[in-house]
């Protein structure tokens, strides 16, 4: 570990023993989404991934760290990991952290993945209060992201239309929650089927127009996956190229979603040099 990264973590540990632990997952996830340079997040985060797992053993049944843990190992694998064993070892704890607040947040939800559709269905849509989005999103971004990390077990695909129940109840409570994050799980889980095969992409759309709208169009990373999962399912170049050029042509700055923002600048880019060699 290099010098910075030790001093660094000296420092938070100092940090961290003289803050409250009910602020510190709120401090956390503020410091990160709200940064707008990706290296220093991608150099930094792994740091901060070191003191969840430290304040998360000391604290199990703290639902704040448990949900930041959670959200921040998901974010960092999935927007700076590239080599496939690493990334699926953090998804993976992703999902367990996930899982273990839900279990904290409502005692009969414990063990909720394992439980057969009806019941499962039953306890989901039994969560239907404000105090209940939290978890609920933690673990459906969460299952989602494990899902898209194990794609070739059929057994993880299987759980599909468990993730999409919970996302439909997030939205059901509250569609507007996360800048219309829940809308942009729905639209991506709509446009993996193409139409020929039963798929529903005119689902997705509205899924993805709806999250845009709600969010005025400040969430850039719903255009993006506009783009790349409906309008490319569905061969329109027109549509895809004009929402990477909205993207990249976007602030990026916005409260609570300055990270994600930049990412997705980052990602339209790509995907546009590529478009006529996709179409």
């Amino acid at each position: 570990m290099s010098r910075p990264r030790v001093a660094l973590l000296m420092l938070l540990s100092v940090w961290l023993s003289g803050c409250s632990v009910n602020r510190l997952p709120e401090s956390l996830g503020y410091g990160v989404l709200n940064n707008d340079d990706l290296e220093t997040v991608r150099e930094g985060l792994p740091t901060y991934l070191l003191v969840l797992d430290g304040a998360v053993i000391n604290y199990p049944r703290n639902d704040g760290l448990l949900r930041t843990a959670s959200d921040l190992n998901g974010a960092y694998a999935s927007l700076f990991v590239k080599e496939k064993e690493r990334r699926v070892r953090l998804i993976d704890k992703s999902l367990k952290y996930a899982q273990r607040q839900m279990c904290v947040h409502k005692k009969r939800a414990c063990g909720l993945e394992t439980l057969e559709y009806g019941p499962f269905q039953q306890i989901v849509q039994g969560m239907d209060r404000k105090k209940d989005l939290e978890a609920l999103y933690t673990l459906g971004s969460a299952w989602a992201g494990y899902i898209q990390e194990h794609s070739d077990d059929w057994n993880a695909i299987a759980d599909l239309a468990k993730v999409e129940l919970i996302m439909k109840q997030v939205v059901a409570i509250d569609e507007s929650y996360s800048r219309g994050q829940a809308l942009l799980y729905l639209g991506v889980m709509n446009s993996l089927i193409p139409p020929g095969l039963g798929g529903k992409p005119e689902v997705a759309r509205e899924y993805f127009e709806r999250g845009i709208e709600l969010s005025q169009g400040r969430n850039l990373i719903i255009k993006v996956k506009y783009a790349e999962k409906y309008a490319r399912l569905v061969f329109d170049q027109d549509l895809h190229d004009r929402l990477l050029r909205e993207v990249i042509a976007a602030d990026p700055e916005e409260n609570g979603l300055t990270l994600q923002n930049h990412y997705a600048q980052q990602l339209a880019q790509e995907l546009l040099a590529e478009s006529n060699d996709y179409f």
